[in-house]
């Protein structure tokens, strides 16, 4: 009985050496454990927590990914006791810093339900599967991340901070191991051509004020302004905020609350008309609140405004005046703001943690942190962004395109930098692409930079394998000759990838730039991988938007 077993095995494994493409092999034939763990962040890790024998790289991202989902759900019942049975007894900073994480460590149980049952359909991923599910593996280890940051910030709660600083680190080695095995098994590098078709739309499917209210006498729910009919808007529901009194809702935390729950893209878009005005509230739009589509009076006239900051006692992620995590958002027509001031350190105006959202001729304003793209994939067209330090940071896959991005003066002896992008990982598909914008100070920095000492950066490493492209943009003579700032000594500048493609202005010229070795001036071949086609798959759910949009290069 033995003999059969072994020529059955032997049988299949020459079946699969004939059969099956040359690429696909070496994740199917069996494996050892041990040789799989050597190829991956933390072997002796991965070797404690895969199964003894041989296997298939399939097998074990399965495995790895139960539990993962395991410690996750663990993690997040930690969480919610410490909130009920602790928050009387901690800093009101400390109170905050555990909400951020209970939100997160939910994500991160939903992220790895759905990546749970992506992988155990099929051995075989095609995109957008793929790509959906490194997304939401990559997005495991910005929310711990985050989590981690806002514990530390509540410095005065030592005993918080140890009791879950081990499972956070224990966690993020395992959620580590998920992405690395997925990345070897499912994941197909993408071969981009250079010279790809662009298209871009030749107007906007987004629908104008009129066209609301046409609609509204109507009753009609499909909205369409410009051709092929293809480029459409889908609207289930719309509302108007109106501070006057004259629409549906007064404010739009309210308008946001009313809006359906989980609801499907094929359903369309539950769309929220703000007219002008300055509204002060802070306003969240949850995980549950999926498919909105938030349409403004136009930049400085609807205005959405907080002043939170971190030496008020805000964590970064909940400084947001705005903050995003339902899945599919969409704004347009909008100025996002934070008022804190430079003085105020991390202020921001607003946090994106939505899945396939978008922003078009929106603008951000602050300081310090004002645009926070926390994570999962994220795009932005014909915006303005104004900040100091920092002012476009986080760990997304995002991708701004004809946006202006604005320096502006911070407090004397500052720095400026563009962005700080926080790539942790380097298997997580994230990073920030900059393409055909224009990167400049403002008339203030131009007049009185110099004489402040501020020197203006395209960016610098916030993680270990920061990842920052910036490309056919122009950079005014604001811009240092060195281009790239360093975090602290020679944090990260081995792995990180700071890139440069076909720059010009003042400020593009490349022989003052640094010379770390992980930055480089890229060819169209490899500046192709961060169009909005490669690198967020756009053409696969930004047609739905409405918001024009160039898939390739120019």
């Amino acid at each position: 009985m033995g003999d059969k077993k072994v020529l059955v095995v032997l049988l299949f494994q020459f079946f699969l050496l004939a059969h099956l493409p040359q690429k696909l092999l070496a994740a199917t034939i069996m494996a050892d454990p041990g040789a799989v763990c050597n190829s991956t962040l933390n072997p002796a890790f991965c070797k404690t927590v895969l199964p003894p024998g041989d296997g298939n790289l399939y097998d074990y991202g399965r495995f790895s990914v139960a539990r993962s989902l395991t410690q996750a759900r663990k993690f997040s019942r930690m969480v919610k006791k410490k909130l009920a049975k602790s928050s009387s007894s901690l800093s009101t900073l400390s109170v905050r810093a555990l909400q951020d994480c209970d939100l997160l460590s939910e994500l991160n149980v939903d992220f790895l339900q759905s990546t749970g049952r992506t992988l155990n359909s099929s051995d075989t991923l095609l995109d957008p599967q793929a790509e959906e599910a490194q997304t939401l593996l990559s997005a495991l280890l910005t929310n711990q991340q985050t989590c981690l940051e806002g514990l530390q910030l509540a410095s005065s709660d030592w005993s918080l901070r140890a009791e879950l600083g081990a499972p956070i680190a224990n966690d993020t080695k395992l959620f580590s191991l998920s992405l690395a095995l997925f990345s070897r098994a499912w994941r197909r590098k993408k071969k981009p051509s250079p010279y790809q078709t662009s298209f871009f739309f030749p107007g906007s499917a987004i629908p104008t004020r009129t066209q609301l209210i046409q609609a509204s006498s109507t009753g009609t729910r499909r909205l369409l302004q410009s051709s092929p009919p293809s480029n459409s808007v889908f609207v289930r529901n719309f509302v108007v905020v109106n501070k006057t009194g004259s629409g549906n809702f007064t404010t739009i935390g309210a308008a946001v609350s009313a809006a359906p729950n989980n609801t499907e893209a094929s359903g369309g878009y539950y769309l929220i008309y703000v007219a002008a005005g300055v509204y002060e509230e802070y306003v969240e739009v949850p995980k549950n609140k999926k498919y909105i589509m938030m349409i403004g009076d136009g930049i400085n006239r609807t205005v959405i405004t907080g002043n939170r900051s971190v030496v008020d006692g805000w964590t970064t992620f909940k400084s947001a005046t705005f903050a995003v995590v339902g899945q599919g958002f969409v704004a347009v027509n909008m100025t996002f703001r934070n008022t804190a001031g430079p003085e105020k350190r991390q202020a921001v105006a607003l946090r994106n943690g939505a899945d396939q959202s978008a922003f078009y001729r929106c603008s951000f304003e602050g300081y310090q942190d004002t645009l926070y793209t926390h994570s999962l994939r994220q795009f932005y067209r014909q915006c303005d962004v104004y900040g100091t330090i920092d002012f476009i940071f986080g760990n997304a896959a995002v991708v701004f395109q004809n946006c202006n991005l604005y320096a502006r003066l911070p407090m004397k002896n500052q720095n400026n930098m563009v962005t700080a992008q926080g790539r942790t990982d380097p298997n997580q598909n994230t990073g920030t692409s900059i393409q055909g914008c224009r990167i400049q100070g403002t008339a203030e920095l131009v007049a009185n930079g110099t004489g402040m000492g501020t020197r203006t950066y395209l960016g610098r490493p916030w993680k270990l394998y920061s990842r920052t492209v910036v490309m056919q943009s122009y950079l005014d003579g604001v811009i240092d000759p060195a281009g790239w700032s360093p975090w602290n000594g020679n944090f990260a500048l081995n792995t990180l990838f700071y890139a440069e493609y076909m720059n010009f202005g003042p400020g593009a010229g490349t022989g003052g730039r640094v010379n770390w070795p992980g930055y480089r001036v890229i060819n169209a071949t490899d500046a192709a991988n961060f169009t909005v086609s490669s690198f967020i798959d756009g053409p696969k759910w930004l047609n739905s938007t409405g918001v024009s949009f160039l898939s390739g290069l120019t």
